[in-house]
C-alpha cells in the first residue's frame, strides 16, 4: 500500500511540474521527507524519481533544493555502482554552479573510483607519505630522547630502591608506585595542561619528553632492580673481600652481569614506547599518529591510517632486530 501511495505521489508531482507549477518551501520539505521514507523502505528507484522532479532554479529562485536533490541522487547512484549516472547528476549541478565544492569533490571522488585500485593506492601513498614521514621523524625524536633519559633515571631509581637508607628507598618506591599506578595519558595532561596553573609552562616537546621519561624510568627502575637482585649475593661478598667498595662492586661486578638479563624486558619496553608516543598527540604534538589522524579527518581516506600502521610496524621491526643483536652481544660470554 505504501508503495502505491508513493508512486501516486510521484505521478501527481510530475503532473504538477509539467503544468508549470512552482514548488514552495513546504512542498520541498514534504518531497525530501517522502524521499527519506522511500530510501528507508529500500525503494531507491522511487526516491530517484522524486528527486528528479525538482526543477533547476531560475535566476531569482533558491538553489538549495535543486542542489540537495541532485547530490542526494548522485549518492544513490554511487551506492548502486552507477558511476556514470552519478557523474552526470553532479555535472547538472556544476553546469549551473561551477564553484559548488560538494559537487566538485564528489565528482573527483567518482573519478578516483573509476581508476584501478593499485593506481588509487599509489597516488594516495604519494600524497600522504610526506606528512606521515615528518610525523615519523618526530616519533623517532621522542623515542631517542626518552631512551637517553629513562635508562639513567631507571638505574638511579633502582639503586635508590635497594638502598638501605630508608628515606631514599621510600622516595624511589613512591616514584615507582605513582608513575606505574597512573595512566601515561593522565601524566602528560598534568605536565602540559596542569603545570601552567602553577606558573610552569612547557613546550609540547619538553612536556612529552619529561612525561615519557618519568613514566619509563619508573618501569625500568623495577626491571633493573630485579636484574640486580637476581645476581648471586656471593658476587658482592667476593668483590668486598678483595677490597672493593659498594659502589665499585656495583659498577664493576654486579651491574655488568645484569646486561644479558636486562635486554629482553628493556627492549620490550622501548618497543612499547614507539607506540606510546601516539599519546603525545593529545598535547598538541604532531607525531605519526596525529599526522595520520589529521589526514584521515581531512580526506576520509583509510589509506592514511594503513600507511601509519605500516610505518609503526617497520619501526618496531627495526628496533626488535637491534635489541636482539644487542642481547646476543651482551650474552656472548655465556655462549648462548
Amino acid at each position: 500500500m505504501k508503495y502505491l501511495i508513493s508512486r501516486a505521489f510521484v505521478a501527481l508531482l510530475f503532473l504538477w511540474t509539467m503544468t508549470g507549477s512552482c514548488l514552495g518551501a513546504e512542498d520541498y520539505e514534504q518531497l525530501f521527507r517522502q524521499t527519506s521514507d522511500l530510501m528507508a523502505q529500500g525503494d531507491l528507484d522511487g526516491a530517484l524519481a522524486l528527486l528528479k522532479q525538482v526543477p533547476a532554479p531560475k535566476a531569482d529562485e533558491e538553489a538549495g533544493p535543486f542542489v540537495s536533490s541532485r547530490m542526494q541522487a548522485a549518492r544513490i547512484y554511487a551506492s548502486q555502482k552507477a558511476s556514470d549516472k552519478a557523474m552526470t547528476t553532479c555535472q547538472e549541478v556544476l553546469k549551473l554552479f561551477p564553484d559548488n565544492n560538494e559537487a566538485r569533490n564528489f565528482a573527483a571522488a567518482l573519478k578516483d573510483l573509476q581508476k584501478p585500485g593499485w593506481h588509487t593506492a599509489l597516488s594516495d601513498t604519494v600524497r600522504f607519505l610526506p606528512a606521515l614521514a615528518k610525523g615519523a621523524l618526530m616519533t623517532l625524536l621522542l623515542v631517542f630522547c626518552t631512551m637517553l633519559v629513562s635508562p639513567l633515571g631507571g638505574l638511579l631509581v633502582a639503586l635508590g630502591r635497594i638502598s638501605t637508607i630508608k628515606p631514599i628507598s621510600g622516595f624511589c618506591w613512591f616514584i615507582i608506585w605513582f608513575f606505574r599506578g597512573t595512566p601515561l595519558l593522565l601524566q602528560l595532561f598534568f605536565i602540559y595542561y596542569g603545570l601552567p596553573s602553577l606558573g610552569i609552562t612547557l613546550k609540547p616537546l619538553t612536556a612529552a619528553v619529561i612525561g615519557l621519561g618519568l613514566n619509563y624510568s619508573a618501569y625500568l627502575g623495577e626491571i633493573i632492580r630485579g636484574a640486580i637482585q637476581s645476581i648471586d649475593h656471593g658476587q658482592m661478598e667476593a668483590a668486598k673481600a678483595i677490597g672493593m667498595s659498594y659502589s665499585q662492586a656495583m659498577r664493576r661486578v654486579i651491574i655488568p652481569q645484569t646486561y644479558k638479563r636486562l635486554m629482553p624486558p628493556v627492549g620490550n619496553e622501548f618497543i612499547a614506547l614507539i607506540k606510546d608516543t601516539a599519546l603525545v598527540s593529545t598535547i598538541a604534538m604532531v607525531e605519526l599518529m596525529r599526522a595520520a589522524d589529521q589526514l584521515f579527518n581531512t580526506y576520509f581516506n583509510i589509506t592514511a591510517l594503513a600507511l601509519a600502521a605500516v610505518i609503526y610496524l617497520v619501526l618496531t621491526t627495526i628496533f626488535t632486530f637491534i635489541f636482539e643483536k644487542i642481547e646476543y652481544r651482551a650474552g656472548i660470554y655465556e655462549h648462548r
